[in-house]
């Protein structure tokens, strides 16, 4: 029997008339013949509201205590989409994390999945029930409720899809598959018919929100077939599939933007062997992401080091820093959360040179100044000035021939 996992996110079901719409699509597939289990997420804002009653608790909750309190959220909207479907005569069971089985590491509020034991998912599809799971939970070795940090609903459905060896992961949201470009920014952007999962993987670390970056590597190792589509209509959405799967040929696939930078700089510093891992040492200890680094060399054995963090981890950046610059003999720290990230992405990049010329040329002619680059093999990254994020994506998309072809 054909095995199809769909997971509804927040505002799929964000009030019953659209877990009726839910409820609908998911009879839907289960007419057609196949097994359907459905991982769900918490109604939209559920989860922030609970923080917010939390953190009226305490500015500092217990993160057990949390974990227990956020794993509510998609308990509710799975018993209530179990309930439709059972109303429309649909013989359905919703599942919580622990009850499906799904074991995890102790990391409270960012807990990572170690295995599925499936055996209670396989009796009930077995039945030929349809199985509601709430996503974004588990639970650990001592059976403790945890979850999974945010998007992690995307994790559930694809852990759970890597263990029944599904046939496809259908990622239902607020949009219809994965794009060019941002299209609230560009409206020229396209819809792409495939992606591999690299693509993905960089286009989700990377500013797009259309998939939670772990949920594309679960997908990639266990090599799970992801169908993105809207749950507000009946379009094909977008494949992510590994790379051998008939993906569109393009150099470069999608632009993307990301305004959650912030950068630090170190002035004159001593250019010597150790003094790197003695900025970041401490920055790593407290959990900072460091993204994009340069280093660009002084006279008398001086340079100055630049990098990026999250703009909401810049303040407990910089104190830091300013504590490392006095110990390592820094002239001063400077930083700002002026700028953004924009990023070009694809695997035929590989393949082609030039791209680079032509992302430098196009900001270039715009008058946008480039702050530091990275590059993979498959990207180019340029922080420039925030206020011209938006005409850079717009710039870079038709650059690149990626303008929607009517």
């Amino acid at each position: 029997m054909r095995i199809v996992i769909q997971k509804y996110g927040g505002t799929s079901v964000g009030d019953l008339e659209r877990i009726r719409n839910v409820a609908t699509r998911v009879a839907g597939t289960y007419d057609a013949g196949s097994a359907v289990v459905v991982v769900i997420s918490a109604m939209a804002g559920v989860t922030d509201n609970l923080i917010d009653m939390a953190s009226e608790i305490s500015q500092t909750p217990d993160r057990r205590e949390l974990d227990v309190l956020l794993a509510t959220g998609e308990q509710t909207t799975a018993a209530l989409l179990a309930m439709t479907l059972q109303s429309m005569n649909y013989p359905a069971q919703s599942l919580l994390g622990h009850q499906a089985k799904v074991h995890t590491d102790c990391a409270f509020g960012n807990a990572r999945i170690l295995n599925i034991r499936t055996s209670r998912i396989k009796e009930l599809v077995e039945q030929r029930k349809i199985v509601v799971v709430a996503g974004f939970q588990g639970c650990d070795i001592n059976g403790n409720i945890t979850t999974l940090g945010r998007g992690g609903s995307d994790t559930s459905a694809v852990a759970i899809a890597a263990a029944l060896k599904a046939d496809t992961c259908e990622i239902y949201t607020d949009v219809d598959g994965v794009y060019t470009a941002d299209p609230n920014i560009c409206p020229k952007a396209r819809k792409l018919k495939t992606v591999s999962y690299d693509e993905m993987l960089n286009m989700a670390s990377l500013g797009a929100k259309v998939l939670q970056i772990r949920s594309v590597g679960f997908a990639k190792k266990f090599d799970v077939p992801l169908h993105v589509r809207s749950s507000f209509n009946q379009e094909e959405g977008t494949m992510v599939v590994n790379e051998a799967s008939g993906m569109e040929s393009l150099v470069v696939t999608a632009v993307t933007q990301d305004k959650n930078q912030a950068r630090i700089t170190l002035k004159k510093v001593a250019d010597q062997p150790g003094v790197a891992a003695k900025i970041f040492d401490p920055i790593a200890a407290e959990g900072i992401i460091v993204d994009m680094i340069i280093q660009n060399t002084r006279a008398a054995g001086k340079t100055d080091l630049t990098f990026t963090v999250p703009k909401a981890q810049f303040d407990r950046a910089m104190e830091i820093e300013k504590a490392v610059a006095a110990q390592i003999g820094a002239e001063r720290v400077w930083g700002a959360k002026d700028i953004a990230k924009v990023s070009v992405i694809g695997m035929g990049m590989r393949n082609h040179s030039g791209v680079a010329s032509v992302m430098f040329q196009t900001l270039a002619k715009n008058n946008i100044n480039i702050i530091l680059i990275t590059t993979s093999e498959i990207r180019i990254s340029c922080a420039i000035e925030e206020k011209y994020a938006e005409l850079a994506v717009q710039e870079l998309h038709s650059a690149f021939g990626l303008d929607r072809k009517d």
